[in-house]
């Protein structure tokens, strides 16, 4: 650009008070939480929730029992569950702004006190003369005032791959609405100067561009509850209900079963004072047994509102009831005196070991609601997203937010852009129709490529091609990128993939006038001398029926022949093929008997007659080479893909067809395919009815494609939105899942998304896919192996109850490190579970389906049946050697005064303790194996060591468990085995394993030939 121009450009004052009233050139990023809010929203999931209430409960209890282990403990679970889900989060944060960091300081143009200055775009006011050439991006909003053959890449804000051509005369409005999504005379920020060059002023700049006001609808919070958060909150309830159920239970039948028995003798003013005192709890409790019992209502299908203050979350509720509690208690004691029923005299209204036994009744219900919990689910969820996270990262997909690598494995609709995405957005050469010499397909054609190159009609075509353009490539970092106008570039790329060097052709060649493209006369024109040539050469190309109605020619084995009028109906024939395509062709024409004398003032439409015509190229976007497959694996896992452009239906249809997501079938399907105003003129309903058939949307705007994925949402469809231009963030913003283009992708479609593809493939979305319904797999299978545990641990608390009289087998400190530590371990060691290929051969799960299976419940009564027998008969046969009471035997151990007799009694009762406590854990490390090939009929010993850090962790669970049987002393209430005891113990509880290699063997054996 000439420094001296007809435009002043703003002053230094002017520029300030253009910053003052419109402000900088800078994108507001979206708003971050802090991380102290961050932090705290991890307690909103369901199962922290119900770990809160357990841990409150356990702890209220401690503080009459004097034994704070368990609270303490639950409280540990919820602390590291939610760091671990913050700190994952929080790191991907920082690696995306890393990523996502924008470019505001890059140079541009600006016309300035009548000089040409560079300046950061992040300066640039409004009324600002801006000056762009071709590849740079253009970095505000503005109306043009002068071009020369300027054309512009809008793809990131239209999806429409073709460059379009601008002028600083806007075209007429019928005409404007027909040919472009934006007027010709208008520049948008984000968009590429592909060709040529322009002067625009700034009409807008940062917020207040189209790109801005994209990225606030990008940005706007959509507050969704993921379907494995609503898989979790329904577990949370059932356990909730099953706990209470079970808790009420026991607590009522260790009453009844003290009064039958008599150890709990009762005058009528006793039971009276008790009475009162257990209902003084329940309503002091009701913020935790009253919501359940609503669940419960839910879960049988009764229809029952919760009154709104059982809703709040205020915390004025729970003091509330603790406070109606305690007046109930107050009033009922005073009412109950004054109608003489109970006295005035506290001593007379309960015994103390009474109050003793009640109290220890009340710690066994707290004990079994505690088990029925699973203090490892949350444990369990957050690891396996957060290995799932950085595996995923190392397969080029980047998550943001931790919740995406679950929630892409129930997707069922992917909603895809077609530039950059499914396509390479670059155009290349597809066909080369040169006659005799070239097929249809690019390469020599039956003729060696050495005899080729020497052929007169190839070095006429190579010349044309590489002087009559002005498009370059680049070389960097190893990659060829083309620079300039694709269409003219990918002439350029294909001569590359034939090792010709179009630099060289050019330094040879001295051209004398060039004609740059327009779109008044739709073609180019070069003319100028070759070596060894006496006489100039004028090449031409451009739209082919343009270049054919001027040819008279064509060259045929380095002859002239007349173009006779069949065979323009061929070359037109051919043409026409390709364009319903929805391809570029490009026609190559050239005349080396110019007569005319050549100066600034020839036109070439006045030196373009009798050419010579050499042949035509079709030029598209071609499609990634990995799209065909992966569209087939979505295809075969049941996720329906529909394709989301802003080209035309010929291209938008072709493009589908190539990918193996159209069909000759589509063709007769009404509704298949679809434009976006055609979209947009539908009623809701009738698009609601649409959206199921619909394969294909052309001539797509942001709110058409926002629009679809909100009615397939209302179809209760799970909807990912793939995209890298600003016209997909709305959409993927709204999406359940939206996945970004790393590399391509714009700012604002990155900030909008949840995954960010690094590599830009869709065959990573595939991946994702694998990986999000593995990790629902493995969840799953941690959930099969808890929820055993749980289940049979809460039989047998409830059980041992009545059995020992109200003492359990399970101390509070092995209750932890079975339902805590050891399951850490365990979710873990399967949540490290490598992908699963075979997800991918099975539909998606529908987005109500109960994460607890009917196989997987069937499994868990099963096995925590035969737990349970297995475990209770061992109860029984203890029971008949001896005392079941350790604090009991740990008092005779330390009173000097024990006789011998009674000290082995005491170590006999550590000891069958000791036993019952590590058979129980044998059985549940057994398990794991099984829970490992849940849903698979794979031996645990096929390909064992696929997953190291299984059998790590499953060595570092028996190598605990062995210390703290040994070693655990008064801490564990453990006893030394001895080796024998050891070896049994692992035989025995073994057959557990075995069961499930023969079940196992059954399946491959009978079941799946």
């Amino acid at each position: 650009m000439p420094a001296t121009l007809p435009y002043s450009g703003l002053t230094s004052d002017q520029v300030s008070a253009s910053r003052s009233q419109h402000g900088d050139n800078v994108l507001t990023p979206a708003k971050r939480e802090p991380w102290w809010k961050l932090y705290l929203e991890k307690f909103n999931d369901p199962v922290i929730r119900i770990l809160i209430i357990a841990a409150v409960i356990a702890i209220t209890a401690g503080i009459y029992h004097g034994d704070y282990i368990e609270g303490v403990g639950i409280l540990l679970a919820i602390v590291l569950s939610t760091f671990l889900a913050f700190w994952n989060e929080f790191r991907a944060s920082k690696e995306f702004d890393l990523l996502n960091r924008l470019d505001d300081d890059v140079p541009v143009q600006v016309i300035r006190d009548f000089e040409v200055a560079r300046i950061p775009k992040r300066d640039v006011v409004v009324r600002d003369i801006l000056l762009v050439e071709i590849g740079e991006e253009v970095p505000a909003d503005g109306n043009l005032l002068e071009t020369v053959n300027l054309q512009i890449d809008e793809s990131r804000l239209t999806g429409e791959s073709v460059p379009v051509t601008k002028s600083a005369n806007p075209a007429p409005a019928t005409q404007e609405r027909e040919e472009a999504a934006y007027a010709r005379n208008r520049l948008l920020r984000g968009t590429f100067v592909a060709d040529g060059r322009g002067i625009l002023e700034v009409t807008a700049v940062g917020d207040h561009t189209d790109i801005g006001k994209t990225a606030r609808a990008a940005s706007e919070e959509v507050k969704e509850v993921t379907p494995l958060n609503k898989q979790l909150a329904r577990l949370s309830k059932l356990i909730g209900v099953l706990g209470m159920c079970f808790a009420i239970i026991t607590f009522f039948g260790l009453l009844l079963q003290a009064w039958l028995s008599r150890r709990i003798i009762l005058s009528d003013e006793q039971w009276v004072f008790t009475w009162l005192t257990i209902s003084s709890v329940f309503l002091a409790m009701i913020r935790v047994w009253l919501p359940m019992v609503y669940d419960g209502l839910e879960m049988l299908r009764i229809k029952v509102s919760k009154p709104d203050w059982l809703e709040s979350e205020s915390i004025m509720n729970w003091i509330g009831a603790l406070l109606a509690g305690g007046l109930l208690f107050v009033i009922g004691v005073f009412l109950l005196a004054s109608l003489g029923w109970i006295t005035y005299q506290p001593s007379t209204w309960l015994t103390g070991n009474v109050g003793e036994m009640l109290l220890r009744y009340f710690m066994v219900s707290v004990t079994i609601i505690v088990v029925a919990v699973p203090e490892g689910l949350a444990m369990s969820v957050t690891l396996a997203l957060a290995y799932s996270m950085r595996r995923m990262a190392a397969s080029n997909n980047l998550v943001r937010r931790m919740h995406a690598c679950e929630t892409i494995g129930a997707a069922t609709v992917i909603c895809t852009d077609k530039t950059g995405t499914l396509t390479m957005n670059q155009m290349r050469v597809h066909a080369v129709h040169v006659p005799v010499l070239w097929g249809q397909e690019p390469g020599p054609k039956g003729t060696d490529k050495a005899d080729w190159l020497q052929h007169q009609t190839a070095g006429l075509l190579i010349e044309g091609l590489c002087v009559n353009s002005t498009a370059h490539l680049s070389e960097q970092a190893g990659q060829t990128n083309p620079v300039g106008n694709p269409t003219e570039a990918a002439t350029l790329l294909w001569l590359h993939d034939q090792a010709i060097d179009y630099r060289t052709w050019r330094l040879r060649f001295r051209v004398v006038r060039q004609w740059t493209f327009s779109t008044e006369r739709k073609c180019m024109g070069t003319f100028g001398k070759a070596p060894k040539m006496d006489s100039g050469i004028l090449h031409l190309k451009g739209a082919p029926e343009i270049v054919l109605e001027k040819c008279q020619f064509v060259l045929q084995d380095g002859a002239k022949q007349p173009l006779q009028p069949h065979d323009k109906l061929a070359i037109d024939k051919q043409l026409k093929e390709y364009q319903l395509r929805g391809m570029r062709t490009l026609g190559i024409a050239y005349h080396d008997a110019v007569t005319t004398t050549i100066n600034d003032d020839t036109r070439l439409e006045d030196i373009t007659r009798d050419m010579v015509w050499l042949g035509f190229f079709a030029i598209h976007d071609p499609i990634r080479p990995e799209v065909p497959q992966a569209m087939l694996d979505c295809q075969q896992a049941g996720v329906k893909v529909k394709m989301v452009t802003g080209d035309n239906p010929a291209t938008a249809r072709e493009i589908a067809r190539q990918i193996g997501l159209w069909n000759d079938q589509d063709d007769k399907v009404k509704g298949r395919i679809i434009t976006g105003p055609e979209f947009a003129a539908l009623s809701d309903q009738q698009a609601l009815e649409e959206v199921d058939l619909l394969k294909v949307m052309a001539r797509a705007r942001p709110m058409d494609k926002l629009r679809l994925v909100k009615l397939l949402k209302q179809k209760g469809e799970v909807v990912a939105v793939t995209g890298d231009g600003t016209n997909d963030a709305p959409a993927m913003n709204y999406a359940d899942v939206g996945l970004a283009m790393g590399k391509t992708g714009t700012a604002v479609a990155k900030e909008a998304s949840d995954i960010i593809l690094l590599d830009d493939s869709f065959k990573s979305i595939v991946n994702a896919i694998c990986w999000g319904r593995s990790l629902y797999q493995n969840i799953q299978r941690f959930l099969l192996f808890q929820l055993t545990i749980n289940l049979s641990a809460l039989t047998l608390a409830l059980l041992a109850a009545f059995v020992t009289g109200g003492s359990t087998p399970l101390t509070v400190m092995q209750l932890l490190w079975v339902n805590l530590i050891m399951d850490t371990f365990a979710a873990l060691a399967l949540a490290s579970e490598p992908p699963d290929p075979t997800v991918m051969q099975k539909p998606p799960r529908h987005p109500d389906d109960f994460i607890i299976t009917p196989a997987m419940t069937r499994r868990i009564l099963a096995m925590g049946a035969f737990f349970v027998v297995l475990l209770t008969g061992l109860l029984f046969w203890f029971q008949s050697q001896g005392s079941f009471d350790y604090e009991a035997a740990q008092h005779i151990l330390r009173d000097v005064h024990s006789s011998e007799i009674e000290k082995e009694a005491a170590h006999a009762t550590q000891q069958r303790l000791s036993i019952f406590f590590t058979f129980y854990v044998m059985l549940q490390f057994w398990n794991l194996f099984n829970a490992r090939r849940f849903g698979q009929s794979r031996s645990v010993f096929d390909h064992p060591f696929e997953n190291g850090y299984f059998w790590g962790i499953a060595l570092a669970i028996l190598i605990g468990q062995f210390i703290i049987t040994q070693f655990g002393g008064a801490v564990f209430s453990t006893y030394p085995l001895t080796a024998t005891q050891w070896l049994w113990i692992i035989v025995i509880s073994s057959g557990v394993l075995i069961i499930g290699e023969a079940n196992r063997w059954y399946k491959r054996t009978y079941l799946e030939k």
